[in-house]
């Protein structure tokens, strides 16, 4: 038995729990008395046993299973996720896991060896607030840069509709839809944005267009709560009318070449969700460094803005939506905190006024 595999259960537990999974929560108890007898799926986790729980190990696990799950192949399993109409019988899932894994599936292996790719839509909410504020601010259209995109279905924000109280900003007949989710204020709506470039960069990019990368994506998403499974098909299924280039790329290499250029007339936007916590602190300090080099050659009419919504670095949660600008107009960046919310996404308590 392994006590940080058990915790690395357990704080994995306590985040779908508190995001409205209570079949994952189920599983992942059940998932604990397969450590705790040495069962043939904690074996599959047992040679990360000593990881960080920022890695998500225990995520990469389900986001395998939920492949197979999702594909076809898997059947005895399927029966019991809610997201192909099972019955939600976590004790009889992990049966037919058990049965599963006693010869551990390709699929899971390789889902072991990469981060979650989530590419959680519902954090659109967040970043498209935090760009209204920015094309606001700066009166430009936006280029977008978003590091770690991995299918770029928020480098898309621009295709779903924002609404609060009555107004809001985005394709009004969007089948995605955030509605009255801001609490304290509301993003600067009436001000709107124009998108006029964008691009991502992502060590193993997903093609949300091909069915393989759309069951890649669906595969990491929670089979609950269900509202959240169903906006991520649609988003999937809408990403075809709107091309974003996603570079196979380390972003170490990527982002200098994307800062390298200034556009007069145009705001550079380089964004980032749920993803900085994966690189290592090097790596980290590196992306800061070029970003504050290019900022200090940023002007008014090429101005240089660093979105980001990431975990809280003392407490992880909630989340929080960070907003630095460069417009060669003040000797410091103008950083600030624009608000805080889930990493689905969810309600947001905004703290930039209206």
């Amino acid at each position: 038995m392994s006590p940080a595999l058990l915790e690395a259960i357990r704080w994995q537990r306590a985040g779908f729990r508190a995001l409205g999974c209570p079949f994952y929560d189920a599983l992942c108890a059940e998932l604990a008395l397969d450590v705790e007898a040495d069962g043939p799926v904690a074996r599959v986790l047992a040679p990360y046993a000593d990881a960080s729980v920022e890695a998500a190990y225990v995520l990469r696990l389900l986001g395998g299973l939920h492949r197979m799950v999702l594909s076809g192949d898997a059947p005895a399993v399927a029966a019991h996720f809610p997201s192909t109409e099972g019955d939600g019988d976590a004790r009889a899932a992990m049966v037919g896991m058990r049965e599963l894994f006693t010869e551990p599936p390709a699929a899971v292996l390789d889902a072991m060896t990469r981060p979650p790719q989530t590419n959680e839509v519902g954090r659109s909410v967040a970043l498209a607030s935090g760009m209204l504020v920015v094309a606001q601010e700066l009166g430009l259209p936006l280029r977008l840069r978003e590091m770690g995109s991995s299918a770029a279905l928020n480098s898309r924000l621009d295709a779903y509709r924002y609404e609060q109280d009555g107004t809001g900003w985005g394709r009004p007949d969007s089948p995605v839809r955030f509605v009255d989710l801001w609490s304290g204020g509301a993003p600067p709506f009436s001000a709107g944005m124009t998108i006029v470039d964008r691009r991502g960069c992502d060590r193993d990019p997903i093609d949300a267009t091909s069915g393989a990368g759309a069951l890649t994506l669906l595969s990491y998403v929670w089979p609950e709560p269900q509202e959240r499974f169903t906006r991520a098909r649609e988003a999937i299924a809408m990403a075809g009318e709107l091309p974003v280039v996603i570079d196979r790329a380390d972003v170490l290499d990527w982002l200098p070449e994307q800062l390298r250029e200034p556009h007069p007339g145009l705001a550079l936007v380089v964004f980032h969700s749920v993803f900085w916590q994966y690189l290592p602190a090097e790596t980290q300090g590196a992306l800061r460094q070029h970003l504050r080099r290019a900022g200090a050659a940023a002007t008014a009419d090429a101005p240089l803005a660093w979105l980001r919504l990431e975990p809280n670095v003392d407490n992880y949660v909630p989340a929080e939506l960070r907003l630095t600008v460069w417009n060669g107009q003040t000797t410091e960046p103008h950083e600030r905190l624009l608000g805080t919310t889930g990493f689905h996404g969810g309600p947001i308590t905004w703290l930039a006024g209206s």
